[in-house]
């Protein structure tokens, strides 16, 4: 799968915000790309409570680990922190703690974090992002094997009942549905959002659109994107289905239409929105001021929608009637551990 880390929105800081939409749009590699893993062999092993999941619920890319992390009942094992959808140019804030301070971390802002880890790195401060709470260091940025290494190498910490996300039948399907979902859907909408000229533009906006009308025509028949059950694959598509009417269509222009006018995908959507550890995980409130207030680039006012309205969501599917287990032979995640609970006025 693609290897390449968040420099843009998500994972740059604000003041570099300002430029999105003026320079030509490209995504870097992710720079600090160790695995935790159960052998350890990059000096990492998986350990219960020795590190710290950093996300923003407003970031696609963090949306991963954070699913994955429910899905596989990992919340006693890897701690996790949210950080305020605004950003500064200090990087992600801790601002939606008591002082202004991670509990755990006990720093203010991310690149704390970073810099601990290597002393004037000048990349952008990304999420997702693990930290080693006894160091306080930066551990990874690498949010395209974050998810799989949950998938695959924290097994011995996992819930009862947890999926298996990554099935080893299956991951040369996943591998290949996911790059193209990677490339023209999940990278597109930025690339059509960020673009600095109208051909650059017309190009990731027919990108985006081809890819989501094969997905359509894939998922008319099957309720999930590979195999009977949810994996990886459906994972990283929902992260950017679920954003899609609420920044995409506007904010980065892909509007040949909303993703409620597509009966499939706004129903396989809501299906997975529906599955726990989804839709608990969805903080719209935190997507729609993150795009919208930090890209100062293409929208200067920082004006934030009120719309689109969100009832439809928890509506019917029906997608149970074609067949499949979410869970296969495991089980649904428990409730939302306290204190990780979306605010009511953040989701339907």
């Amino acid at each position: 799968m693609s290897g390449e880390g968040d420099t843009s929105g998500e994972g740059g800081t604000a003041q570099s915000n300002t430029t999105l939409g003026r320079k030509r749009f490209k995504r870097s590699r992710s720079h600090f790309a160790d695995r935790i893993t159960a052998d350890g062999a990059d000096g990492w092993p998986v350990e219960a409570g020795r590190y710290r999941l950093v996300i923003s619920r407003a970031c696609p890319w963090a949306s991963r680990a954070a699913i994955s992390r429910r899905l596989l009942g990992l919340e006693d094992a890897l701690s996790m922190a949210v950080t305020d959808p605004l950003q500064d140019d200090r990087s992600w804030r801790f601002t939606l703690d008591p002082d202004g301070r991670d509990p755990v971390l006990g720093i203010r802002f991310l690149h704390e974090a970073y810099d601990a880890r290597e002393t004037d790195y000048p990349g952008g401060v990304s999420v997702p992002a693990v930290v080693d709470v006894p160091s306080g260091r930066l551990v990874t940025n690498d949010y395209q094997q974050l998810t799989l290494d949950l998938a695959t190498q924290w097994t011995g910490l996992y819930r009862a009942g947890a999926p298996d996300l990554y099935p080893a039948e299956l991951r040369d399907e996943i591998d290949e549905v996911a790059d193209g979902v990677y490339r023209d859907l999940n990278n597109g909408v930025y690339r059509a959002g960020f673009a600095t000229g109208q051909e650059e533009y017309e190009e990731a906006y027919a990108d985006v659109f081809r890819r989501l009308d094969l997905l359509s025509e894939r998922l008319s028949a099957r309720r999930y994107l590979v195999g009977e059950t949810i994996t990886e694959a459906d994972i990283r598509l929902f992260t950017t289905l679920v954003r899609f009417d609420a920044v995409y269509h506007g904010h980065f222009k892909c509007n040949r239409n909303k993703l409620t006018e597509d009966p499939v995908l706004w129903a396989y959507a809501r299906d997975l929105y529906q599955t726990p550890g989804f839709g608990d995980t969805v903080d719209f409130d935190h997507i729609k001021r993150h795009y919208y207030g930090v890209h100062t680039g293409i929208n200067p006012t920082g004006i934030v929608p009120a719309g689109p309205r969100l009832a439809g969501w928890l509506t019917p599917h029906h997608r149970e009637q074609l067949g499949g287990r979410p869970f296969g032979e495991g089980t649904p995640p428990g409730p939302v551990p306290a204190g990780e609970t979306v605010p009511a006025g953040h989701r339907p």
